[in-house]
This record gives C-alpha cells, structure tokens and sequence, in this order.
C-alpha cells in the first residue's frame, strides 16, 4: 500500500471522489499539460519556497496552497523562441518526451514564474545576469500574457532577451486522479530566486502570496489551517529536508509518472500514491 492522504478537509475533492468509490462513474476528462515551479531561497532556518493560496472561487483547487504554474500554451512551443541552455532536445531526453513537448513544459514553466509572481528567468544572453523587470511596463507585458494577447516568444524577442533553460530543473512529474473533472499532466520545475529580482504573486488567481518556511506550512496543513494536494505536500516536504534551497535546485534523477488513486481510507476517501 502507498502513502495515503485523507480527503476529509479537501469538500469539493472529497465528494467527487466518494461518489467514485461508490461506482458512480462519468467520463475521465483528458489531462491538460501544466508547469508549475518551486521557486527557492535561503532563509534564516534553511530553504524557504514561495507560495501563492489560490481564491476560492477557482474551479480546480480552491483555496489551496501551491506553487506558482498554469497549463501549457500552445505557443510555448514556438519554433525559434529564445533560447539558452540545454536544449528542447536535452530536455526531451530527461522528461521522456518529443522536443516540441519538452520546449513547451519548459517556456511555460519560466512565463507562468512571470505571469504570477514577476520573477523572469531570462536574459540578453545565455550566461550573466538576468533582465530586470522592475520596470512599470512589465506590468502591462504580464497581463498581455496571462490574456493571450502575446506569446512568450514575442516578449523575449522584442526585449531582446533569451530564455534560460539552465536556470531551472525537473523534480516531480504528476497527473490527476481519474475522478476529477479537470486533469492535469503536470511537471514540477524547482529555480532559485534571481537576485535583484522581486516575487510579488500580483495574480488574481491567488488571494496570498508570500515566501513560507516548509516546516511551518506543514505543520499548518497537519492542522487543517492550511490546505494542499498531495504533490504539494510531497514537494513541500523535500524542500524542508534539504540543506539549502541550492540542494533543491538539482534534477531528480528519477522521475516516474504519479498519479494518486482514490481508495477508502480510514476515515472515509483517501488520495493513495502510486507510481506508473
């Protein structure tokens, strides 16, 4: 049996997933790809993350704690967009996908980093500091993002800019349970704060945004003051056991497909880990 995370706390969750260990069944909706990001620091009792508390009108995980992320544009996998680092192709290899796969789980893993919290890992070249985004028009330049109104490519084109693919790393591949009405096939992305840069959460998907210390949101969550998926709470978890949030910032060299399964726990329906 795996490690098993009661549903008790999660309303929504739990319902649906009752409903389904009951043998009600509908059709499994197709996963969405997604990128979501740790993005890491050191604080004074060792690595802290930053986290936004999503509001509680969203239709998939409302009111929970996570990491900065969104689903895939098609766009981010725009032939020519930007690029320093190890390559889509590099990436392809590592995340046992196409290239055009790879390149999109990545840009959009770096534009959902600028939509939500204004941290930007990019730069005019492939080593050396990154851009300052300070400026009062990355403002408008975020929210042209989140709209649509623009591609990754278009942005790091006009400000002259390349995308640094070196920047960040792969740390955990999820998919949605079968029960939920909206399903993502998610990668977890782990960066380290750029320095003369500022994490904001200026995103109206989030009603909190701030840098947590692992061990406090834990202990928040195991009373029920704070609520997380079970890939959250993992991920979570191996950022407080790590030394520093440099030791967090290295691939994992492992990287099965997890999905969580319903199953009837001890106090009624559970999330239970199993790896594919």
């Amino acid at each position: 049996m795996g490690r098993q995370f009661p549903l008790t706390t999660t309303p929504g969750i739990s319902d649906a997933a009752t409903r389904w260990l009951a043998g009600e069944r509908w059709d499994e909706a197709e996963p969405r790809r997604a990128s979501t990001v740790m993005l890491v620091r050191d604080g004074a009792t060792g690595p802290e993350v930053f986290m936004l508390r999503r509001v509680s009108e969203m239709a998939f995980a409302p009111s929970m704690m996570v990491f900065p992320g969104g689903g895939v544009d098609d766009r981010d996998g725009e032939v020519g967009l930007p690029w320093a680092g190890p390559s889509p192709f590099e990436w392809a290899e590592r995340l046992d996908c196409s290239p055009a796969e790879a390149q999109m789980y990545v840009a959009a893993a770096i534009r959902e980093l600028l939509e939500e919290c204004g941290v930007l890992l990019a730069g005019p070249s492939a080593s050396g500091p990154l851009a300052r985004v300070d400026d009062p028009e990355w403002i408008d330049i975020r929210r042209a993002l989140v709209e649509r109104r623009v591609a990754l490519a278009d942005v790091l084109r006009d400000k002259g800019l390349v995308l640094r693919s070196d920047l960040i790393v792969a740390k955990a591949h999820w998919v949605t349970p079968v029960f939920e009405p909206r399903r993502y096939d998610t990668w977890f992305f782990a960066a380290l704060m750029p320095p003369f840069q500022v994490a904001d959460g200026e995103t109206t998907e989030a009603d909190q945004a701030t840098w947590v210390v692992p061990s406090e949101l834990l202990k928040a969550y195991a009373a029920g003051t704070a609520l997380m998926l079970p890939p959250t709470v993992i991920c979570v978890e191996e950022i407080r056991d790590a030394p520093s949030a440099a030791d967090v910032v290295v691939h994992t060299k492992v990287l099965p497909l997890v999905m969580p399964e319903v199953v009837d726990g001890p106090t009624g329906a559970a999330m239970e880990i199993v790896e594919r």
